[in-house]
């Protein structure tokens, strides 16, 4: 009797300390991509005046997302000057409204980053970050993802996937789309 309780809790014990194999995630990289998202919103948030007036810097966004927001931005711009030089000045140009970084339109009074996740090879991140709206009825909820990635020792955002309640899928391809419209 004595053997088999022996026994059963050897398996026990043995099963119980055999660990998946994961890679920790350190805290600096999880804190390096808080930081960047941080960064983001307190920077571009709700207002798009950032967006004409200040450089999309280097440290902050991916070379590919930096890339096509230069596009769209300097596309807006030419617009803008083409409606002030044509026939009809008084015609609205095409500009950047509502909220550009978030997936509601009327922008967000509060967010929160609600997981980070780094995959195994730390080279990229995927955060969901929880958004309100409070400032008319009724209170809006939502998540976005902002996907990262790792460029030497700095996390850079490459993208964001909108949530459902939004007109566009992802900021890369709104982004796209609106250089496409000004073509037209």
């Amino acid at each position: 009797m004595m053997k088999q309780v022996f026994l059963y809790a050897s398996v026990f014990l043995l099963f119980a300390s055999c660990k998946k194999n994961e890679v920790p995630v350190s805290v600096s990289a999880e804190s390096g991509v808080t930081q960047k998202i941080n960064e983001l919103y307190s920077t571009y948030g709700n207002s798009n005046d950032a967006l004409y007036h200040k450089p999309f810097s280097s440290s902050l966004f991916s070379p590919e997302l930096k890339k096509v927001l230069e596009e769209a931005v300097n596309a807006s711009k030419a617009d803008i000057e083409k409606v002030k030089k044509s026939d009809h000045p008084d015609e609205k140009p095409l500009l950047f409204e509502g909220a550009v970084f978030s997936s509601l339109y009327e922008g967000y009074t509060s967010y929160k980053i609600k997981s980070v996740t780094i995959n195994p090879s730390g080279t990229s991140s995927i955060a969901a970050v929880d958004f309100e709206y409070t400032l008319s009825p009724p209170t809006v909820t939502w998540t976005d993802k902002v996907y990262l990635i790792k460029s030497g020792h700095e996390w850079k955002i490459d993208d964001i996937k909108f949530d459902s309640i939004g007109n566009s899928k992802d900021l890369k391809a709104s982004l796209k789309d609106f250089v496409q419209s000004t073509k037209q």
